[in-house]
Parts: C-alpha cells; sequence; structure tokens
C-alpha cells in the first residue's frame, strides 16, 4: 500500500540505528553532569543563547506541525493554511516575544525551574503551584499527538507494524529521557531544529512542479478536486468552517499557546539577560519557517485527489508519511524520514522533561521529600511512558478524526488556565491571589463545560473543535481575573483610607 520501498526500509533501519547512537552519547554526556532535579530541569551548563533559541524552536513546532496538521490541511485546503500558516504564528510568535523577558526575570528572582513553580513562588501559593503540576496531567494529550505522529512515520518507513513501533518507540525515547534532562536535551534539539530547517525546505519545495504554471494553475488543479479546497473558508470542515474559527479563536489561542512549560520555560535556560535579543530572534526566525511546513498537504492532496493509495483509504494522521514514501527518492526520503522523526522528537523530549520535573518537584515534593530526588523522576518518567503509550495506541486504532482533536483539548485546556496568571504575573505589579486562582478555575470549567456539554452551535458537530472552547475559556478566563483585580484593589484601596 503506501509502505516505503524495500531500500529505504533497509537504509531506514541503518539511519535510524545511527540517530539513535547519536542521542545516547549526548545523554550519557549529559547525565554525567545531571546530580539534581534543578541540574535535570534547566540545566548545569551554560548554553549559547542561539542553542537554546534552536532548541525552542526545534521543541514549540512539533510532530502536529510537520506530520498531523498537513494531514488536515490536505483533508480542508486553504482555510486550514490560513489558521495554522498565518494567523496561529502571527499571534503566537508575538506573544512569545512580548512574555519571555518578563516571565525570564521573574523566574530568575525566584530561582523558578517549572512553570507550575513560578506561579506558585510569584503569587506565595504552594496550594497554587500544586493545581498546576495536577493541570501538566493534561500535556499528557500532547505527548500522545506525538507518539502517534511518529509511530505513523517510522512504522512505514521501516516496514513494521504500528504496534510494535509505538512500543519501541515508547521504550527508547521515555528510556533516555530518565537520565539527560536539560544537560542533553538543548544539544539535541538543536541538532534537531537544524534537521527540521532541511527538511523543511525539502518539504516545501516538494510542490513545485505543481507551482510551474503558476498559482492560479495551482488553485485551479485544487479546485478540480473539490471547490471548497480553494476557499478561505470550508463549511465541510470541523475546524474551519467560519472566520469566527479560522481567525478569531486561531488569535486567541495564538496569544496563550506559549503558555506551556516546555515553551514559556526554555528562557530559563539562559546565563544572562543578554542574552535573550539573540535567542528571541534564533527562535522566531526559524520557528516562523517552521509554521509554513503545513502547505505541504495541499501537496500531498494534489499527490491523493481521492485521499486513497493503492485503493485503500488514508487517515489524515497518515497522509503526510505516505506522501513522504511515495514522493521522493530512498535517500532524499530518508533525509525527510529523519526530519519528522526529529520535529516529533524534538518536542516529546520538551514535555516529558517539563512534565516529570512538574510532578516529581511540585506534587511529589508537596507531600513528601522527593521533590530533588532523581531516581523519583525516573519512576515518573516510566509511569508517563507506560500511561502515553496505552493512550496512543488507542488513538491509533481508533482515532476522533484524527489525534490533533484529542491533543488540543487537553492542551488548549491547560494554556487556558495558565495564561491569566503568567500574563498579571509578568506585567502587573500587585495581584490580588484570588484573582488569578479564580481565573484558572474559570478557564477549565468554561473549556470542559463548553466541549463536553456541546455549547453553542459549533460543538453539535460530530468532531468538535477545541479551539472553540479554548478561545472561551481564555476569555472568560481574561473577564474574571480582570474584574477580580479591579475589585479587590479597590476594596484594598478603600480599606487603606
Amino acid at each position: 500500500m503506501d509502505a516505503a520501498a524495500p531500500g529505504m526500509v533497509s537504509a531506514g533501519w541503518v539511519l535510524i540505528a545511527c540517530y539513535s547512537a547519536a542521542v545516547i552519547f549526548f545523554v550519557v554526556r549529559g547525565a554525567l553532569r545531571t546530580r539534581s532535579m534543578t541540574d535535570y530541569a534547566v540545566g548545569s551548563i551554560a548554553f549559547s543563547p542561539v542553542v537554546v533559541g534552536l532548541s525552542l524552536a526545534a521543541s514549540m513546532m512539533s510532530a502536529a506541525t510537520f506530520i498531523i496538521n498537513p494531514g488536515l490541511i490536505a483533508l480542508y485546503g486553504l482555510s486550514g493554511v490560513l489558521s495554522y500558516a498565518v494567523v496561529l504564528p502571527v499571534a503566537a510568535l508575538a506573544s512569545f516575544v512580548v512574555l519571555t523577558r518578563g516571565f525570564r526575570r521573574q523566574g530568575t528572582v525566584v530561582k523558578a525551574t517549572t512553570l507550575a513553580q513560578w506561579i506558585g513562588a510569584r503569587y506565595s501559593s504552594r496550594g497554587y503551584a500544586l493545581l498546576f503540576a495536577l493541570l501538566a496531567l493534561l500535556l499528557i494529550t500532547f505527548i500522545v499527538l506525538i507518539c502517534v505522529g511518529l509511530t505513523k512515520v517510522v512504522s512505514k518507513t521501516l516496514g513494521v507494524g504500528e504496534l510494535q513501533a509505538l512500543v519501541g518507540i515508547v521504550i527508547f525515547i521515555f528510556g533516555y529521557m530518565m537520565f539527560g534532562g536539560a544537560n542533553s536535551m538543548v544539544y539535541t534539539n538543536a541538532i534537531q531544529a537544524s534537521l527540521m530547517l532541511v527538511v523543511a525546505g525539502v518539504l516545501l519545495g516538494s510542490g513545485y512542479e505543481h507551482l510551474e504554471g503558476g498559482v492560479g494553475a495551482f488553485l485551479d488543479r485544487l479546485r478540480a478536486i473539490d471547490p471548497h479546497l480553494v476557499g478561505a473558508t470550508n463549511p465541510k470542515s470541523f475546524l474551519f468552517r467560519d472566520y469566527f474559527e479560522i481567525i478569531f479563536c486561531q488569535l486567541v489561542i495564538g496569544v496563550a499557546i506559549v503558555c506551556q512549560p516546555h515553551i514559556i520555560t526554555r528562557s530559563l535556560f539562559l546565563r544572562a539577560e543578554k542574552d535573550v535579543r539573540r535567542y528571541l530572534v534564533v527562535a522566531t526566525v526559524v520557528s516562523l519557517i517552521f509554521f509554513q511546513v503545513v502547505i505541504t498537504g495541499l501537496f500531498a492532496r494534489l499527490s491523493f485527489p481521492d485521499l486513497t493509495v493503492g485503493g485503500a483509504p488514508l487517515k489524515p494522521d497518515g497522509i503526510v508519511s505516505a506522501y513522504v514514501v511515495t514522493r521522493f527518492p530512498v535517500y532524499v526520503g530518508l533525509v525527510v524520514v529523519m526530519g519528522l522523526i526529529a520535529a516529533g522528537i524534538s518536542t516529546l523530549e520538551g514535555l516529558i522533561q517539563s512534565v516529570s520535573t512538574t510532578v516529581t518537584v511540585d506534587l511529589l515534593g508537596a507531600f513528601s521529600r522527593l521533590g530533588d530526588s532523581v531516581l523519583a523522576n525516573r519512576l515518573v518518567i516510566g509511569a508517563l511512558g507506560a500511561v502515553s503509550g496505552l493512550l496512543s495506541w488507542r488513538q491509533l486504532v481508533k482515532p476522533d478524526l484524527s489525534v490533533a482533536i484529542f491533543a488540543q483539548n487537553g492542551v488548549y485546556a491547560y494554556f487556558a488556565a495558565a495564561f491569566v496568571p503568567v500574563l498579571f504575573g509578568t506585567f502587573l505589579r500587585e495581584v490580588p491571589r484570588a484573582a488569578p486562582v479564580a481565573a484558572t478555575l474559570a478557564a477549565v470549567a468554561v473549556h470542559f463545560a463548553v466541549y463536553y456539554g456541546r455549547v453553542t452551535s459549533y460543538m453539535q458537530a460530530p468532531v468538535r473543535n477545541p479551539a472553540v472552547p479554548g478561545a472561551l475559556a481564555i476569555l472568560a478566563a481574561l473577564a474574571v481575573g480582570g474584574a477580580l483585580t479591579l475589585v479587590l484593589r479597590r476594596a484594598d484601596a478603600g480599606r487603606g483610607e
């Protein structure tokens, strides 16, 4: 069907073995310098701002950008490109630049190593830190997305079943992440980002033959398949039906999306304030290039107009891997495959590192003396691997359109909850603690009430778009947090008089 050619399978085994050996080298090197949870969380090495910027870009752009989202673009067309390649990056990168300096300044003062710790220290509340340690478990849904994306690519490249590929991925990546932490992850991420840049160029250049007659001819070929593929909106989709979903929701989501621990805390790896500017430039430029990779989905749709290969239907999550193994000659295809794998692993490493650190330091540390135990952290990573593997297999067997829906539902709830405490804590001096706490609770309640209660007409479709409840949750959190801040400040001022 859409399996790789025999030559690619053999060479793929060799290349992945070499890649694994290189990763193990950096992990061993990093593990030798990891003696505490602080070392594991933010490293004990003075990293170059360029290296940290590349690491952030690689961690921010995951299998979602390189593997999963292009499949949705192949399904729904230009409306998805407008949403994922234009609106979302503008909002996300602007927010990233604005929030980074203030967040890092506060984090340096309180010596935070996790987002939960940063929030707890900023608002002088261990209970608030504990709440965010629990909410961090929602990010397991994102780990599942990456595991599914990697499984699709690896299984087709190596000619093995999806279950075998998934088990190998989970054992290898979660296994080595028990040891290296930030000391090895920053360097592996930088290498992965460099490879991802090469692959982004290859994927974006792979549609040159479709563009030979100009953009008009390219759009005509898409229109011949389905007129909705060339529309700014796609009423047939579950994600890009109108400008509210495509522009408004993605602007709101994009602004808050950087409030994920594997993204916002990366600036804490920098040792000096003078490094921040170069870090921001590198991370922003490279991330902007990565965001454009979703356009590959349009090229894939022209290659598979009826979304089948050899008469068998393609699932959205498998479109990119099918495109790669059929579109490119063996050795170019292998480079692309390694880039796709790097895209997934880079973010997966960041998520494993940040979630396990949060659970160990902020959750276990709240009830025991295990908060600085590297051994306890390794056990947490093992448990995360087991849970993620089981959930990933469920999504491989029976996805809800795409694993992206499952992941977005959890991740959007998390950063909707984190947005107000990070925003207020970064830019406002005196913030009554009740305001961000209430905002966090409102965000979680609104997100899941809208999604599972099927509130609004957008939630009536068979597949629900998590961006809608996510955006509404962020707005609700801003309203609740802002109103309470004003009311409580006035009350304090009145008592002062």
